[in-house]
């Protein structure tokens, strides 16, 4: 495609994504910038009988004709993405310094809540990924492998786990993981410990959910895959079983090379949708185990007092992550395209 004929293409698009997204990402950015205002403190005299006393005292007025002259909350700078809750840089130091090694270092990373946070986030989008396209490539060349008349059923039940809703097929694996369920007594039985628990280890949960998401998002790319198959060319598969290539190598040097840009489309889409892992932590009451960027973004934003910038800091750093881990695939897809 012409670079001019590329820029008409994309020209829609890119007009609705400033309008839509550059401008609330503009948004959080500014107000990553500023902290909520401190209550203005007074002090009152109060005077009884026994004599007077002071006291302090939350004047209501002034907090709220300094909220109001200047709504966005005072000016912080980087100062919220240098906190213990975010990027935690003095935390980092002294952690560094009075560690005895890698390992020592990285066990006192895993106290501070964003590294806690990316760590669990970042194990799940490199797990999750790779195993969701390997799956959803091998379901794909199974069932177009079928017979003709078993390929509507075997479509049907291979999406189910698309079609099914998120919450609820995330609350039914975990009442199957439950001790009393069939998935929770089958590990007791297997591990001999009548007191093992999914949902009260950590590393059996991070499993679960791991599980959960290849679990949920096969289907997706077993449709992409689906239909990327019916386009290969079958007089190439034809020339290469003649020259006596096996169904392994035909795979390997014909399918798999025909299907790659789909794989980068799926592959984007996964990274950004793990990345943001939020819902099966919340349908396992996983936040004693889990914590994602998500999760804290949601922490910030759901308690009884609302922490608008660190949730905006979060989400910033959130929205950095996802560049740096699709960066690699768009820079391939560039040159690609710049061959063509």
């Amino acid at each position: 495609m012409k670079h001019s004929s590329f820029f008409w293409f994309v020209l829609p698009s890119a007009i609705l994504m400033l309008l839509f997204i550059a401008s609330s990402v503009v948004s959080v950015v500014t107000q990553s910038l500023y902290t909520a205002h401190e209550q203005v403190i007074i002090e009152v005299e109060n005077c009884g009988p026994f004599g007077c006393t002071v006291a302090q005292s939350v004047d209501q007025d002034a907090t709220q004709a300094l909220r109001d002259a200047e709504p966005l909350g005072k000016w912080a700078g980087l100062d919220v993405y240098k906190d213990r809750n975010h990027l935690a840089v003095e935390d980092v130091k002294t952690a560094w310094i009075e560690s005895d090694g890698l390992p020592d270092f990285a066990n006192a990373l895993m106290n501070l809540p964003f590294y806690d946070a990316l760590a669990f986030t970042l194990t799940y989008t490199a797990i999750v990924t790779p195993l969701t396209l390997i799956l959803g490539f091998a379901i794909a060349v199974a069932i177009n492998s079928v017979a003709t008349a078993l390929k509507g059923p075997t479509i049907f039940f291979s999406l189910l786990p698309f079609i099914v809703t998120p919450l609820v097929g995330s609350l039914a694996i975990f009442w199957m993981v439950d001790a009393r369920g069939i998935l929770g007594s089958g590990l007791q039985w297997l591990s001999g410990d009548p007191t093992l628990s999914v949902k009260a280890n950590t590393t059996l949960m991070w499993i679960m959910l791991m599980f959960y998401g290849v679990w949920h998002s096969a289907p997706f790319a077993f449709v992409v895959y689906y239909a990327g198959l019916q386009t290969v060319n079958q007089d190439t598969i034809e020339a290469a079983m003649i020259d006596g290539a096996s169904r392994w190598e035909r795979i390997r040097y014909v399918v798999i090379p025909h299907l790659f840009p789909l794989t980068t489309f799926i592959a984007l889409i996964q990274l950004m949708d793990n990345f943001r892992v939020f819902e099966p932590i919340i349908s396992f009451s996983a936040q004693a185990h889990a914590r994602s960027l998500s999760i804290a973004i949601f922490s910030d934003l759901g308690g009884e007092t609302r922490l608008l910038s660190s949730a905006a800091a979060t989400s910033v750093l959130t929205i950095i992550g996802v560049a740096i881990l699709l960066s690699p695939v768009l820079v391939r897809t560039y040159r690609d395209f710049g061959k063509d």
